[in-house]
């Protein structure tokens, strides 16, 4: 094996997600089965180098080498850093194989939930965006390849009215400057994605009440509540949890989640400290079960429920705020559309009734 497999093996058993949860399933399964873990990556190995025939299949060299790093002494979390996401690192615990059998089992559930809510997202967003794009473009095409011909035409002679003279002012303004538009809107695009990880404080705050902000804003405690519970299920307590999850979070969340530990620190719950951040996160609702839940027993069997009642929910809420965009973004362009067509009558009749 060359140094070229190896970082080709590491690329691909990181990016190929469907397949290294059907690996993570495997495994569980033969833990669940009383297998050691070596042995239980062993016979994964030998399924994935089909007996050992295909020895450099990537796969293979991912069971192998997580092997090794076993060997020399390293946890479970350890040996798969770098051949896995770091998320799912995290949520690997080094204590014993029930435990690891638990975090195995959590996070094929997980990986499977966050890709729902990010298509969701996805779907929310693209899309819309996709048409407000397509209504912009209408305009400038409009602007600099259909009414500048028929002006042409029509000379001084005309004074337009009505629509036409709408359509007129705007094709006149889109072509002189399209490419303002277009780097402004590319530019505002660029500024607003950039915020969304880094962007804290206050006034973050209420515009996490607005899209597109809002909507990573669901996604993203989406899958700190499926993250948290899988640690927590796995028999990591709530600070240790918190913490880990904040060092491994990006600039928003864990400013979110840093306060929230040092009202756990004063002595409070976990539901009562996310109130007392005034950041709303995740939302009221699940702030008030988590108040109720976190001083009851089976705080990790109801925190379990609760996250994935709350995954089910919010791609729900997040389907349905695509379909309201897709409908808006359909309707404006079919109004676009429907201005640019009468318009364009409009003027053709008008130099029509000027030169007969």
């Amino acid at each position: 094996m060359t140094k070229l497999d190896l970082i080709y093996a590491k690329f691909v058993f990181k990016t190929d997600t469907q397949k290294r949860m059907s690996i993570t399933r495997k495994l569980a399964s033969l833990l669940r089965n009383n297998f050691t873990l070596m042995d239980a990556l062993h016979r994964v190995e030998m399924i994935e180098s089909k007996n050992g025939r295909k020895p450099d299949e990537p796969f293979a060299i991912a069971m192998r080498e997580i092997q090794k790093n076993l060997e020399r002494g390293m946890t479970f979390a350890e040996a798969t850093s770098g051949w896995v996401p770091s998320e799912e690192t995290l949520l690997l615990t080094s204590g014993n194989v029930s435990s690891l059998l638990i975090s195995l089992e959590n996070v094929s559930s997980i990986v499977e939930g966050i890709s729902r809510i990010k298509r969701a997202l996805l779907s929310a967003i693209a899309y819309p965006l996709f048409l407000f794009a397509l209504t912009i473009g209408i305009i400038v095409m409009v602007g600099i390849y259909l009414v500048p011909p028929l002006v042409e035409s029509a000379g001084n002679n005309v004074v337009w009215g009505g629509t036409a003279a709408s359509l007129v002012w705007v094709s006149e303004i889109a072509g002189k400057y399209w490419h303002i538009f277009a780097g402004v809107f590319i530019a505002v695009i660029g500024v607003v994605w950039a915020s969304l990880p880094v962007w804290t404080g206050k006034l973050r705050t209420l515009f996490d009440k607005l899209p597109p902000w809002s909507t990573y804003k669901l996604e993203l405690s989406v899958s700190w509540m499926m993250s948290l519970s899988a640690m927590v299920s796995a028999g990591v307590s709530v600070p240790d949890a918190m913490r880990m999850l904040s060092e491994k979070s990006n600039r928003y969340l864990s400013e979110i989640l840093d306060e929230t530990l040092h009202y756990i620190a004063n002595g409070e719950n976990l539901g009562n400290a996310l109130a007392l951040t005034g950041k709303d996160f995740p939302n009221s609702e699940i702030i008030g079960d988590l108040t109720i839940y976190s001083d009851m027993n089976d705080f990790d069997k109801n925190i379990s429920k609760i996250a994935n009642d709350y995954m089910n929910e919010s791609v729900r809420k997040m389907e349905s705020i695509s379909n309201v965009l897709n409908s808006i973004g359909i309707i404006l362009v079919s109004l676009i559309i429907g201005w640019v067509v009468f318009g364009t009558f409009q003027m053709q009749e008008q130099i029509t009734s000027v030169f007969m």
